[in-house]
C-alpha cells in the first residue's frame, strides 16, 4: 500500500496544481486534496450498515448497535451509521452514548434535523429538559414537525 501511495504521489507531482486525476479504486486525487476510500472499506460498510438495518427492523437492538459500530469502523463518515447506533442505543437505555452517537452525526451534517431531535428525545430521558428543548427548536428550525410539536407541547 505505502509503494502504491508513493507512485501515486510521484504522479500527481506531475500534474499542474489542481488538476484532477480519478483512479478506479476508490480513491479521488487532486494536486491539491487527496480523498482514499478504497472500495473494500466502502463495501464492507454497506454490508455491516445493511445487516445493521435488518437487525434494527426486527428489534434486536444488540446487535443492530454491534453492526452499527462495524460500520462506522470502516467509515466513519457516514452520519446515518451514528443515527441508527443512537437509536439502538437509546432503545437500549444507553443514552450518553445515543447522545455521544447523534452529535457525531451532527459534526459530520449539521442540517440533519433527525439527528438533533433524537438527541433531544436522549436528553428529556436523562431529565435534561432545558437541553432537550434546545435541539427540538433546532431540528424544528429545519423543518422537523415532530420536533416543532415537542418545542410547543413541553418548552
Amino acid at each position: 500500500m505505502k509503494k502504491r501511495i508513493a507512485i501515486i504521489g510521484a504522479l500527481v507531482s506531475l500534474l499542474p496544481m489542481g488538476q484532477p486525476l480519478m483512479i478506479g479504486t476508490g480513491a479521488a486525487l487532486t494536486t491539491s486534496f487527496l480523498i482514499h476510500i478504497p472500495k473494500v472499506y466502502a463495501n464492507t460498510f454497506h454490508i455491516f450498515y445493511d445487516r445493521g438495518v435488518k437487525e434494527f427492523d426486527r428489534g434486536n437492538f444488540t446487535k443492530a448497535n454491534l453492526y452499527f459500530t462495524k460500520a462506522i469502523d470502516k467509515l466513519p463518515i457516514n452520519p446515518e451509521a451514528y443515527i441508527y447506533r443512537g437509536v439502538s442505543r437509546h432503545y437500549l437505555n444507553d443514552n450518553y452514548g445515543a447522545i455521544s452517537d447523534y452529535t457525531k452525526a451532527i459534526e459530520i451534517n449539521s442540517k440533519n434535523s433527525y439527528a438533533y431531535f433524537n438527541r433531544g428525545l436522549s436528553k428529556e430521558r436523562l431529565g435534561d429538559l432545558k437541553g432537550a428543548c434546545s435541539d427540538w427548536r433546532k431540528a424544528s428550525s429545519l423543518g422537523d414537525k415532530d420536533a416543532a410539536n415537542s418545542v410547543r407541547d413541553q418548552c
